[in-house]
């Protein structure tokens, strides 16, 4: 086996010896199947024939269940409301065994839904017709906030990595991200972020992890596919965000890597450019970042088995999850 495959593989291999706080917006996803009949003679509307209903994470939810389909241990910093979405959300991550100690259950707040509504004919591939959103703001009290302040700091003592995971759903509060760096920087525990629309508030973080349109949304630009902007686009946020690394998500273009004092390094996406489903692939890449952060692995090491597990999830149809088999299986097979 080649040198730098057994580097990988022996990274992989230390996913369950590490455990990781997910800190961020935790979404229900909720999908509504149907066969679609005829239109409707009340309004130019379809009638569908309704026939299941399965529900899975989004968001922050969605990194935990990649973290624990890694083998991880996660371990969730996060606020849903006491409703029914709550209650969904709690059930589905004790399913897949991952506490939920560090959720905080607030009255009055709603739980983020998403409904997705797919339909197609009998015995053919279901389409999304409809997304209907349900959102909420997370409070700002000064009681709920000490809340998810303790829940950093034990996070600080007993994990290895710390995601942060920002929907703009405001559980990540900017006054206790400052606040908290300092230790979780003194501590060794690697810092990553995925956040929509606040990219440059979090600066300090070890990694973050945009796609295109944040960069462009974040710096004001354009990139228009120019490898030259993207260079340019790379080194003036890696700047601005007082970052060791940062990894650009390039849909089927792949990943650009960017590190204080170093060339950027592009990676191809792995496998074909035919995607099926980008749904939830930027938080399988990083999820999988920080796993191998958390285990020693280097930026480019991470970067790397980051781009294969995109590679994997956007050949899944929706919110999907990679495998630690999975992973070594397009490593081989790359060769």
């Amino acid at each position: 086996m080649k040198e730098h495959i057994r580097e990988l593989f022996a990274v992989i291999d230390k996913f369950p010896l590490v455990r990781i706080a997910v800190w961020g917006d935790i979404i229900l996803d909720e999908y509504l199947f149907g066969t679609t009949r005829r239109i409707s003679r009340e309004a130019p509307v379809l009638i569908l024939s309704y026939h299941k209903k399965e529900f899975t994470l989004g968001g922050a939810g969605n990194s935990l269940l990649n973290l624990r389909a890694l083998g991880v241990e996660p371990v969730p910093i996060g606020v849903v409301g006491a409703d029914e979405s709550g209650r969904a959300v709690r059930n589905i991550l004790k399913k897949r065994g991952i506490a939920t100690d560090g959720l905080i259950v607030e009255r009055g707040y709603a739980t983020p839904l998403k409904t997705r509504i797919l339909a197609g004919e009998e015995n053919t591939k279901k389409q999304q017709i409809l997304r209907i959103d349900r959102e909420g703001r997370v409070p700002d009290t000064a009681a709920l906030k000490q809340k998810i302040r303790q829940a950093l700091h034990k996070a600080e003592k007993e994990c290895d990595a710390l995601l942060i995971s920002d929907y703009h759903y405001d559980t990540v509060k900017e006054d206790l991200f400052k606040a908290a760096l300092p230790s979780l920087k003194k501590a060794g525990l690697a810092v990553a972020l995925d956040s929509r629309f606040r990219l440059l508030r979090f600066a300090g973080v070890t990694i973050a992890t945009p796609n295109e349109p944040e960069v462009e949304e974040a710096l004001k630009i354009r990139l228009d596919d120019d490898p030259d902007r993207l260079v340019e686009a790379g080194r003036i946020l890696l700047k601005k965000l007082q970052s060791p690394a940062l990894l650009i998500t390039r849909g089927s273009k792949g990943m650009a890597l960017f590190q204080k004092g170093k060339p950027p390094v592009h990676l191809p996406i792995f496998g074909t450019t035919d995607i099926v489903d980008v749904t939830g692939a930027g938080d399988t890449v990083i999820s999988v970042f920080t796993a191998a952060l958390a285990c020693g692995a280097t930026f480019l090491q991470a970067a790397r088995l980051a781009n294969f597990a995109g590679g994997i999830v956007v050949m899944k149809k929706g919110t999907a999850t990679v495998t630690p088999l999975e992973l070594k299986q397009a490593i081989v097979a790359e060769q």
